[in-house]
């Protein structure tokens, strides 16, 4: 493909120039970054109202205003990130210091989803820039309004020697991690992530893998019932249920589950009234595929709240099954939908093995105030990340990264995590030429080998 092909060369040949290396350049260029996008802000709200009915304070909440934090957190820290960190230096090594130097990989690929259009391709490429790369960006196929405004964004803002965004399905996806780039961040499904992380290994480059899984939503009996209700509505109603830190599944002990399913259809009706389906501010489904595979996950013989559909506009009534189990088709794979399977059990322990013998989620909220159990979870627990009586706010910081483990995700970004996943850290000894200890040299004494013990033991 002649166009990706012009882009990879014209981009590694400004990186050779030395041009990102200067932090000047870098944030100039973010400030500037984020005025363009300013410019065009009320085009991306229309644009993701579009592609997933998100509303205008939704998308600036969930979208929009995370990218300028972040931005902000680059203009503000470029300089200290990328100056070389000193080390402390062995006394063996007497003489010298040691330190390491932040160094850019070179050209990096970003693949991001449809969910989140505008956060998931823009916050990992202003780390990347920030970094001292060059970026391509391919955008999924399905978020096409998005897409047209991030390419008028990312045209004024940059030129594509330095960030190029890229269109296509599958075919371009496949020329592009079969092209010579020096690092893959990826965001999306773990099927694909798999044949992402396999283009990886055999380039030998890092990559990067967001990707997802069932998060668990834990409500033990000595939770605050209803503002925990509260939090689960707002965190799996966002985007439509479209959220891969979604709280997927209620797990919830049995003594407070009648309690619990009430204020959560309380919530649903104070937060979208009492026809959410018909609320503008409520979500649809990106596309019909994907509208598709999500109402084959409702078995209506378990639904006690909602379960209305409408296949026009691609849109799911908020719905709650009941007294479900492991054995159906909604636990078995993540759902981004609106819907709300609810299981309980009995004892803590249960839940720990329940969600340890699964693959590690890539979030887990757990509401409860027995601070016991709740360290007992946090230490025991495989996951990615999560919140303590709250869902979904601990990716919008940038003073913590945020991202997956084992099946949900390969490293992690934002703010200083996403400056160090783009970076290779350099570690170098400066030694002085002053004296020259004589007894790592051959031929070896007794007399090497007792200093040298004396400084290794």
């Amino acid at each position: 493909m002649l166009f990706i092909d012009e882009i990879i060369s014209s981009q590694k040949e400004f990186f050779k120039t030395g041009k990102t290396l200067d932090i000047k350049y870098r944030r100039e260029k973010l400030i500037n970054f984020k005025k363009t996008i300013k410019k065009y802000e009320n085009e991306l709200i229309k644009g993701l109202y579009l592609d997933l009915g998100k509303s205008k304070v939704e998308s600036y909440m969930c979208e929009i205003g995370l990218v300028y934090e972040e931005i902000n957190y680059m203009v503000k820290h470029i300089k200290k990130l990328s100056k070389p960190k000193k080390v402390h230096t062995p006394i063996a090594q007497t003489l010298a210091k040691s330190f390491q130097v932040p160094s850019p990989y070179g050209q990096v690929l970003i693949m991001s989803p449809w969910n989140y259009p505008f956060l998931l391709a823009f916050d990992p490429l202003v780390d990347a820039f920030a970094s001292g790369n060059t970026v391509i960006l391919k955008v999924s196929r399905f978020a096409e309004n998005t897409n047209l405004v991030m390419q008028k964004i990312i045209e004024e803002a940059f030129d594509k020697s330095e960030v190029s965004i890229v269109f296509g399905g599958h075919d371009v996806n496949q020329y592009l991690l079969e092209s010579d780039i020096d690092y893959i961040f990826f965001t999306g499904s773990k099927n694909v992530g798999k044949v992402v992380y396999k283009a990886a290994c055999e380039k030998m480059i890092p990559v990067t893998l967001e990707l997802g899984g069932k998060s668990p939503c834990i409500v033990d009996e000595t939770a605050k019932i209803k503002l925990a209700a509260k939090r689960i509505v707002f965190g799996k109603l966002l985007n439509c249920g479209q959220t891969c830190v979604a709280p997927d599944y209620i797990y919830c002990h049995e003594s407070i589950k009648d309690e619990l399913i009430k204020e959560i259809i309380k919530q649903i009706h104070l937060q979208y009234k009492e026809d959410p389906i018909n609320n503008k501010d409520y979500g649809k489904i990106i596309s019909k595929r994907h509208f598709e595979k999500a109402i084959s996950f409702i078995n209506q013989d378990k639904v006690i709240f909602g379960g209305k559909i409408d296949s026009d506009r691609l849109k799911i009534e908020p719905t709650i099954m009941d007294n479900v189990t492991s054995d159906d088709l909604v636990m078995k794979e993540e759902i981004f939908a609106p819907i709300f399977p609810i299981i309980t059990f009995k004892e803590i322990d249960e839940v720990i093995s329940y969600v340890n013998t699964h693959e590690a989620p890539l979030a887990f909220y757990y509401f409860s105030t027995n601070k016991k159990r709740i360290n007992k979870l946090l230490n025991m627990v495989r996951f990615g990340g999560g919140c303590i009586n709250d869902t979904i706010i601990h990716l919008a910081t940038c003073n913590m990264g945020f991202g997956g483990f084992g099946a949900s995700g390969i490293g992690s970004y934002h703010g200083k995590a996403g400056f160090d996943t783009f970076t290779h850290y350099k570690s170098i000894v400066d030694k002085k030429n002053i004296i020259d200890l004589p007894m790592r040299y051959q031929p070896y004494k007794k007399t090497n080998e007792k200093l040298i013990r004396m400084f290794l033991k």
